[in-house]
């Protein structure tokens, strides 16, 4: 082995094409300008480099002039999972909402539209749609960010989502590969582990992400999670045998057959962090089969880049990690780069009719109410919304707005909102705080809003002293609606997204779609 068989400046510039960074500010900072011009390929865009349409299209301009097939990726799922519309609440519901329709149509003009808003701004690489089962009511990562917990469910709709995006001329990245729904661990903070048998796993998990690959899916994204079944040692983001050799394996051989682009979720998630580091993780993931390595949600610096770029070179120098796997890689993200600099792109949005109003068709469309007896009396006054607040998941942010108080202050002036956590309950007791609560009210009619009432037992109890002390409360939940509808009338929104709380909001006053100011 000797440094003398490889070529330094194609090693350099290849390890810089596998990266896709985060970067801060509403503008390219000047290392990136920089490094694009060196081989860089890709950036990945966040809530923290977003304030306006005007001026995301101006930044991905900025970058483009440096680099005309550059990938600009976004995690846009809709729902709750939002960067274009992080500080307002997104225009779209999520998954679970567009599953609980089952209009496959439905989805993919959902996407379409939202492909649209992304290309008319410049990003044509999409970290969505999750093809997640949420087969485990008590995940806390994945819940209303999967179609639902059937696998022929959400593979039809993971197809009809990829459809609409990729027509509107972004590439799709399906997540999580082979699927984080089975999953009580949240891999930002450990690492999942999942005991199915392969059996299971291909008649539930992989379903979805075969409708992916024939729907045409141009990416997918590796989870880090372990699956013994695949790899006992290895999560399937640092696996050979989950990447290579499930996911890359031709369809005759029992694989799926992909021959796209294999995208890691964040590496510096202490998943992979806590237990490799990120320049080794980096390095194992290429090594496994992974094209592209996503780094920047919470490290946004050129020192991180540099730290990769010279750890994927020196373990191809060091024999640790083979040349042609590396330029494999590379060469995948270029061509997917050429995909998008040919198919999308402001000039691919120009061609596609706005459909303004599919996200909250879609929200209306997404609700179940459960009244308690025949009849409901719709809130004709000022209201006092109560929202009953869990720990923000990290992939959602504590920066997104959420729930119904917004919607219902303006459809009924003089409605009050506070939010109360565990950290109350604990504090105050349920009792104390059910009666703070109620002294706050006053005579408004309290609406309880909830979110995965039924993976937290303090919220759980304070839900069940609320209505005992006032059963005309009106109870929204919007998160996954496991546990059994309570309330004066109960509303099911299958999400948190902003049109997901208007349209809740239009059924607690009982107002029609279109009834209410503002439209």
């Amino acid at each position: 082995m000797t440094t003398l068989a490889h070529d330094s400046a194609t090693l350099t510039r290849d390890a810089l094409t596998v990266l896709q960074p985060g970067f801060t500010g509403t503008s390219a900072p000047d290392w990136v300008l920089r490094r694009l011009g060196e081989g860089l390929a890709s950036v990945g865009l966040f809530g923290r480099n977003i304030a306006t349409p005007e001026q995301l299209g101006a930044l991905t301009a900025q970058l483009r002039a440096e680099r005309d097939d550059v990938l600009v990726a976004i995690d846009e799922e809709g729902g709750d999972v939002t960067r274009l519309e992080v500080r307002a609440g997104s225009s779209f519901p999520g998954n679970l909402a567009l599953g609980a329709v089952d209009d496959p149509e439905l989805t993919r003009a959902v996407a379409r539209e939202l492909g649209r808003r992304l290309a008319e701004c410049g990003v044509n690489l999409n970290w969505a749609p999750s093809a997640d089962v949420n087969s485990n009511p008590d995940n806390p990562v994945i819940g209303v960010r999967s179609f639902g917990a059937e696998p022929g469910l959400v593979a039809r709709h993971t197809a009809a989502y990829i459809e609409g995006l990729q027509g509107a001329g972004v590439a799709a990245c399906t997540k999580h590969f082979p699927g984080h729904g089975d999953t009580a661990v949240d891999s930002h903070h450990a690492l999942p582990r999942i005991d199915a048998g392969l059996d299971t796993l291909t008649a539930r998990e992989l379903v979805p992400f075969r409708a992916a690959v024939a729907a045409g899916t141009k990416a997918v994204m590796s989870a880090h999670i372990l699956l013994p079944a695949l790899d006992p040692d290895l999560p399937a983001t640092l696996s050979p045998a989950a990447l290579h050799g499930l996911l890359r394996r031709p369809v005759a051989d029992g694989g799926l057959g992909f021959d796209g682009l294999i995208v890691t979720d964040g590496m510096e998630m202490r998943a992979i962090a806590d237990a490799y580091g990120i320049e080794r993780g980096s390095v194992l993931a290429i090594a496994a089969g992974a094209d592209a390595i996503c780094v920047g949600g919470g490290l946004a610096d050129e020192g991180t880049v540099l730290r990769l770029r010279d750890a994927l070179v020196t373990a191809v120098i060091e024999g640790r990690l083979a040349e042609e796997r590396l330029a494999e890689a590379a060469a995948r993200v270029r061509a997917l780069g050429e995909w998008t600099r040919r198919s999308g792109g402001p000039r691919a949005a120009h061609g596609i009719e706005p459909a303004a109003g599919v996200g909250l068709d879609a929200a209306r469309r997404a609700l179940r109410v459960t009244p308690a007896g025949s009849s409901y009396d719709p809130v004709t006054g000022p209201a006092y919304v109560a929202a009953f607040t869990p720990v923000a998941n990290i992939a959602v942010g504590e920066e997104t707005p959420w729930g119904v108080g917004a919607e219902l202050a303006r459809l009924r002036p003089g409605t009050g909102a506070a939010t109360y956590g565990r950290q109350d309950a604990d504090t105050l007791g349920v009792h104390g705080l059910i009666e703070n609560m109620l002294d706050t009210a006053g005579d408004r009619r309290i609406v309880a809003v909830v979110r995965d009432v039924h993976r937290h037992p303090w919220m759980a109890d304070a839900l069940d002293a609320l209505l005992t002390a006032r059963p005309e409360t009106v109870v929204v939940e919007m998160g996954v609606p496991q546990a059994p509808p309570a309330g004066a009338l109960h509303i099911a929104t299958h999400g948190a997204a902003r049109v997901c709380g208007r349209a809740a909001a239009e059924v607690i006053v009982g107002n029609g779609a279109g009834d209410h100011p503002g439209d």
